[in-house]
Protein backbone atom coordinates (compact mmCIF):
# COMPACT_ATOMS: atom_id res chain seq x y z
CA UNK A 1 0.00 0.00 0.00
CA UNK A 2 1.73 3.41 -1.08
CA UNK A 3 1.56 6.06 1.35
CA UNK A 4 2.47 9.69 0.38
CA UNK A 5 4.60 10.26 3.82
CA UNK A 6 7.13 8.29 4.76
CA UNK A 7 9.46 8.61 7.87
CA UNK A 8 12.65 9.87 6.99
CA UNK A 9 15.44 9.84 9.60
CA UNK A 10 17.82 11.57 7.63
CA UNK A 11 15.78 15.00 6.98
CA UNK A 12 14.65 14.18 10.90
CA UNK A 13 18.34 14.21 12.52
CA UNK A 14 19.31 17.05 10.50
CA UNK A 15 16.23 19.65 11.38
CA UNK A 16 17.20 18.56 15.26
CA UNK A 17 20.89 19.23 15.22
CA UNK A 18 20.68 21.95 13.26
CA UNK A 19 18.08 23.06 15.45
CA UNK A 20 20.31 22.44 18.10
CA UNK A 21 22.74 24.30 17.38
CA UNK A 22 20.75 27.53 16.99
CA UNK A 23 19.41 27.11 20.47
CA UNK A 24 23.11 26.45 21.66
CA UNK A 25 24.34 29.52 20.06
CA UNK A 26 21.34 31.36 21.58
CA UNK A 27 21.88 30.35 24.66
CA UNK A 28 25.62 31.53 24.78
CA UNK A 29 24.30 34.76 23.55
CA UNK A 30 26.02 34.67 20.62
CA UNK A 31 22.84 35.52 18.29
CA UNK A 32 19.15 36.81 19.15
CA UNK A 33 15.68 35.82 18.27
CA UNK A 34 15.36 36.42 14.62
CA UNK A 35 18.36 34.88 13.47
CA UNK A 36 16.94 32.11 15.69
CA UNK A 37 14.18 31.76 13.84
CA UNK A 38 16.01 31.86 10.57
CA UNK A 39 18.24 29.20 11.60
CA UNK A 40 15.44 27.48 12.58
CA UNK A 41 13.11 27.70 8.99
CA UNK A 42 16.60 27.37 7.40
CA UNK A 43 16.48 23.47 9.14
CA UNK A 44 13.33 23.30 8.32
CA UNK A 45 13.90 23.52 4.39
CA UNK A 46 17.40 21.63 4.52
CA UNK A 47 15.76 18.78 6.05
CA UNK A 48 12.26 19.17 3.83
CA UNK A 49 15.31 18.78 0.60
CA UNK A 50 16.53 15.38 2.00
CA UNK A 51 14.65 12.25 1.20
CA UNK A 52 15.11 8.31 1.10
CA UNK A 53 13.35 5.67 -1.29
CA UNK A 54 13.95 2.23 -0.43
CA UNK A 55 15.58 -0.48 -3.16
CA UNK A 56 11.89 -1.26 -4.43
CA UNK A 57 10.46 2.19 -4.96
CA UNK A 58 9.90 5.30 -6.93
CA UNK A 59 9.13 8.46 -5.57
CA UNK A 60 6.68 10.11 -7.91
CA UNK A 61 7.92 14.05 -7.54
CA UNK A 62 5.33 17.29 -8.64
CA UNK A 63 6.87 20.16 -9.34
CA UNK A 64 3.85 23.78 -8.41
CA UNK A 65 1.08 20.32 -9.38
CA UNK A 66 2.71 19.02 -12.45
CA UNK A 67 4.65 15.72 -12.74
CA UNK A 68 8.45 16.20 -13.34
CA UNK A 69 10.01 13.08 -12.68
CA UNK A 70 10.61 9.92 -10.31
CA UNK A 71 13.06 9.51 -7.99
CA UNK A 72 14.94 6.68 -6.14
CA UNK A 73 15.57 4.24 -5.15
CA UNK A 74 18.55 5.42 -2.22
CA UNK A 75 19.06 9.15 -1.88
CA UNK A 76 17.57 12.30 -3.79
CA UNK A 77 17.11 15.79 -3.10
CA UNK A 78 13.76 18.09 -3.83
CA UNK A 79 13.51 21.74 -3.78
CA UNK A 80 11.58 22.98 -0.80
CA UNK A 81 7.91 24.28 -1.52
CA UNK A 82 8.08 24.00 -4.95
CA UNK A 83 8.47 20.38 -5.33
CA UNK A 84 6.71 17.80 -3.09
CA UNK A 85 6.21 14.11 -3.27
CA UNK A 86 3.02 12.51 -4.32
CA UNK A 87 3.64 9.13 -3.51
CA UNK A 88 6.18 6.20 -2.97
CA UNK A 89 4.90 3.10 -5.56
CA UNK A 90 6.25 -0.41 -4.14
CA UNK A 91 7.42 -1.74 -7.79
CA UNK A 92 7.21 -5.83 -6.37
CA UNK A 93 5.61 -8.66 -7.04
CA UNK A 94 2.01 -8.24 -5.11
CA UNK A 95 -0.99 -10.69 -4.41
CA UNK A 96 -4.52 -9.34 -4.16
CA UNK A 97 -7.36 -11.96 -3.07
CA UNK A 98 -11.21 -12.06 -5.04
CA UNK A 99 -14.38 -13.58 -4.15
CA UNK A 100 -17.11 -14.39 -6.46
CA UNK A 101 -19.99 -15.23 -4.61
CA UNK A 102 -23.44 -16.91 -5.11
CA UNK A 103 -21.98 -16.75 -8.95
CA UNK A 104 -24.11 -18.78 -11.17
CA UNK A 105 -22.46 -20.83 -13.86
CA UNK A 106 -23.71 -21.06 -17.75
CA UNK A 107 -25.97 -24.29 -16.61
CA UNK A 108 -27.31 -21.74 -13.72
CA UNK A 109 -25.50 -23.78 -11.12
CA UNK A 110 -24.66 -21.05 -7.71
CA UNK A 111 -20.88 -21.38 -7.06
CA UNK A 112 -18.44 -19.43 -4.68
CA UNK A 113 -14.90 -19.06 -6.14
CA UNK A 114 -11.82 -18.22 -4.46
CA UNK A 115 -9.08 -16.69 -6.43
CA UNK A 116 -5.62 -14.63 -6.58
CA UNK A 117 -3.94 -12.65 -8.43
CA UNK A 118 -0.33 -11.91 -8.88
CA UNK A 119 0.61 -8.25 -9.89
CA UNK A 120 3.11 -5.71 -10.30
CA UNK A 121 3.67 -2.31 -11.41
CA UNK A 122 6.40 -1.65 -14.31
CA UNK A 123 5.70 1.85 -15.18
CA UNK A 124 5.55 3.91 -12.44
CA UNK A 125 4.35 7.16 -14.35
CA UNK A 126 1.53 5.20 -15.88
CA UNK A 127 0.26 3.84 -12.43
CA UNK A 128 0.32 7.49 -10.86
CA UNK A 129 -1.01 9.28 -13.46
CA UNK A 130 -4.03 7.21 -14.73
CA UNK A 131 -5.54 6.35 -12.36
CA UNK A 132 -6.19 7.44 -8.40
CA UNK A 133 -6.53 4.05 -6.64
CA UNK A 134 -5.24 1.49 -8.88
CA UNK A 135 -5.20 -1.24 -6.40
CA UNK A 136 -8.89 -0.94 -5.69
CA UNK A 137 -9.52 -0.84 -9.23
CA UNK A 138 -7.38 -4.49 -10.17
CA UNK A 139 -9.56 -5.57 -6.99
CA UNK A 140 -12.97 -4.65 -8.82
CA UNK A 141 -11.83 -5.73 -12.26
CA UNK A 142 -11.04 -8.79 -10.92
CA UNK A 143 -14.16 -9.62 -9.14
CA UNK A 144 -15.86 -8.41 -12.39
CA UNK A 145 -13.46 -10.81 -14.42
CA UNK A 146 -13.93 -13.76 -12.73
CA UNK A 147 -17.75 -13.19 -12.58
CA UNK A 148 -17.68 -13.11 -16.23
CA UNK A 149 -15.23 -16.07 -16.90
CA UNK A 150 -17.71 -18.29 -14.50
CA UNK A 151 -20.87 -17.00 -15.78
CA UNK A 152 -18.72 -18.74 -19.61
CA UNK A 153 -18.48 -22.44 -18.61
CA UNK A 154 -20.64 -25.24 -17.42
CA UNK A 155 -19.97 -26.24 -13.73
CA UNK A 156 -18.30 -29.79 -15.11
CA UNK A 157 -15.82 -27.51 -16.99
CA UNK A 158 -15.80 -25.03 -14.50
CA UNK A 159 -14.05 -28.10 -11.91
CA UNK A 160 -11.73 -29.82 -14.36
CA UNK A 161 -10.76 -26.78 -16.46
CA UNK A 162 -8.72 -24.44 -13.76
CA UNK A 163 -6.26 -23.75 -15.45
CA UNK A 164 -7.52 -22.93 -18.41
CA UNK A 165 -9.95 -20.15 -16.83
CA UNK A 166 -6.78 -19.04 -15.04
CA UNK A 167 -5.44 -18.08 -18.51
CA UNK A 168 -8.47 -16.97 -19.72
CA UNK A 169 -8.91 -14.36 -16.73
CA UNK A 170 -5.30 -13.52 -16.76
CA UNK A 171 -5.74 -12.05 -20.55
CA UNK A 172 -8.38 -10.12 -19.30
CA UNK A 173 -6.91 -8.51 -16.83
CA UNK A 174 -3.81 -7.61 -18.68
CA UNK A 175 -6.45 -6.24 -21.03
CA UNK A 176 -7.69 -3.71 -18.67
CA UNK A 177 -4.54 -3.06 -16.39
CA UNK A 178 -1.95 -2.66 -19.28
CA UNK A 179 -2.96 1.39 -20.23
CA UNK A 180 -2.36 1.84 -15.62
CA UNK A 181 1.58 0.68 -16.42
CA UNK A 182 0.34 -2.90 -14.56
CA UNK A 183 0.40 -6.22 -15.34
CA UNK A 184 -0.86 -9.82 -14.58
CA UNK A 185 1.27 -11.67 -13.98
CA UNK A 186 -0.47 -14.58 -12.93
CA UNK A 187 -4.51 -15.87 -11.74
CA UNK A 188 -4.83 -18.39 -9.24
CA UNK A 189 -8.16 -20.50 -8.64
CA UNK A 190 -7.87 -21.32 -4.67
CA UNK A 191 -11.22 -22.86 -4.60
CA UNK A 192 -14.51 -23.47 -5.72
CA UNK A 193 -17.47 -24.27 -3.26
CA UNK A 194 -20.80 -25.93 -4.79
CA UNK A 195 -23.99 -26.33 -2.81
CA UNK A 196 -23.95 -28.96 -0.06
CA UNK A 197 -27.05 -30.63 -1.93
CA UNK A 198 -25.57 -30.83 -5.42
CA UNK A 199 -22.01 -31.91 -3.75
CA UNK A 200 -23.58 -34.67 -2.34
CA UNK A 201 -25.62 -35.40 -5.56
CA UNK A 202 -22.45 -35.34 -7.63
CA UNK A 203 -21.16 -38.07 -5.04
CA UNK A 204 -23.96 -40.38 -4.72
CA UNK A 205 -23.16 -40.17 -9.28
CA UNK A 206 -20.31 -40.81 -8.74
CA UNK A 207 -20.36 -43.76 -6.54
CA UNK A 208 -23.20 -45.49 -9.04
CA UNK A 209 -21.15 -44.79 -11.92
CA UNK A 210 -18.01 -46.46 -10.17
CA UNK A 211 -20.39 -49.33 -9.28
CA UNK A 212 -21.18 -49.95 -12.76
CA UNK A 213 -17.84 -49.72 -14.08
CA UNK A 214 -16.92 -52.06 -11.32
CA UNK A 215 -19.92 -54.66 -12.30
CA UNK A 216 -18.65 -53.89 -16.13
CA UNK A 217 -15.29 -55.62 -15.14
CA UNK A 218 -16.59 -58.26 -13.09
CA UNK A 219 -18.63 -59.41 -16.29
CA UNK A 220 -16.41 -59.32 -18.68
CA UNK A 221 -13.66 -61.45 -16.22
CA UNK A 222 -16.30 -63.82 -15.76
CA UNK A 223 -16.79 -64.30 -19.49
CA UNK A 224 -13.18 -64.51 -20.19
CA UNK A 225 -13.20 -66.95 -17.35
CA UNK A 226 -15.94 -69.09 -19.05
CA UNK A 227 -13.77 -68.91 -22.72
CA UNK A 228 -10.77 -70.50 -20.80
CA UNK A 229 -12.66 -73.03 -19.09
CA UNK A 230 -14.41 -73.95 -22.64
CA UNK A 231 -11.02 -74.21 -23.92
CA UNK A 232 -9.79 -76.49 -21.19
CA UNK A 233 -12.64 -78.76 -21.65
CA UNK A 234 -11.78 -79.26 -25.21
CA UNK A 235 -8.45 -80.49 -23.99
CA UNK A 236 -10.34 -82.92 -21.79
CA UNK A 237 -12.94 -84.31 -23.98
CA UNK A 238 -10.80 -86.95 -25.32
CA UNK A 239 -8.55 -87.35 -22.74
CA UNK A 240 -9.71 -89.17 -20.50
CA UNK A 241 -6.25 -89.25 -18.33
CA UNK A 242 -5.59 -86.16 -18.28
CA UNK A 243 -8.79 -85.59 -16.66
CA UNK A 244 -8.55 -87.84 -14.17
CA UNK A 245 -4.58 -86.70 -13.40
CA UNK A 246 -6.70 -83.46 -13.14
CA UNK A 247 -8.66 -84.62 -10.59
CA UNK A 248 -5.80 -85.94 -8.44
CA UNK A 249 -4.63 -82.99 -8.39
CA UNK A 250 -7.36 -80.74 -7.31
CA UNK A 251 -7.98 -83.58 -4.67
CA UNK A 252 -4.39 -83.11 -3.54
CA UNK A 253 -4.27 -79.13 -3.31
CA UNK A 254 -7.77 -79.46 -1.54
CA UNK A 255 -6.67 -81.54 1.24
CA UNK A 256 -3.41 -80.73 2.29
CA UNK A 257 -3.88 -79.01 4.94
CA UNK A 258 -4.68 -80.92 7.93
CA UNK A 259 -8.37 -81.15 9.17
CA UNK A 260 -9.76 -79.92 5.38
CA UNK A 261 -12.81 -80.96 4.03
CA UNK A 262 -13.60 -80.90 0.03
CA UNK A 263 -17.23 -80.50 -1.23
CA UNK A 264 -17.56 -82.20 -4.40
CA UNK A 265 -20.52 -83.11 -6.83
CA UNK A 266 -21.51 -86.78 -6.98
CA UNK A 267 -21.32 -86.50 -10.78
CA UNK A 268 -17.73 -85.59 -10.33
CA UNK A 269 -17.15 -88.42 -8.28
CA UNK A 270 -18.27 -91.06 -10.73
CA UNK A 271 -17.17 -88.93 -14.28
CA UNK A 272 -13.69 -88.19 -12.81
CA UNK A 273 -13.30 -91.42 -10.69
CA UNK A 274 -12.62 -89.68 -7.60
CA UNK A 275 -14.31 -91.31 -4.74
CA UNK A 276 -12.06 -94.27 -4.17
CA UNK A 277 -9.34 -91.91 -4.64
CA UNK A 278 -10.81 -89.03 -2.51
CA UNK A 279 -11.62 -91.68 0.29
CA UNK A 280 -7.82 -92.71 0.11
CA UNK A 281 -6.51 -89.06 0.55
CA UNK A 282 -8.82 -88.27 3.04
CA UNK A 283 -7.87 -91.48 5.40
CA UNK A 284 -4.16 -90.63 4.80
CA UNK A 285 -4.44 -87.04 5.85
CA UNK A 286 -7.16 -87.07 8.29
CA UNK A 287 -9.38 -84.66 6.04
CA UNK A 288 -13.17 -85.54 5.09
CA UNK A 289 -14.80 -85.29 1.79
CA UNK A 290 -18.37 -85.12 1.32
CA UNK A 291 -20.40 -85.59 -1.20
Amino acid sequence: METNNYFNPISVTLFLVLGAVCSALFYLQIINIPILSGGILVSILLSSTIHIADQWEKAVVLRMGKFTGLKGPGFFLIIPIIDRIAKYVDQRVRVTSIKAEETLTKDTVPVNVDAVVYWTVWDVEKAALEVQEYEKAITYVAQTGLRDTIGKYELSDLLSDREKISTELQVILDAHTNPWGITCQNVGIRDIIIPKDLADSMSKQAQAQRERQARVILGTAETEIAGKFAEASLQYINNPVALHLRGMNMLFEGLKEKGSMVIVPSSALDSMNLGAMGGLVALAKGGEIME
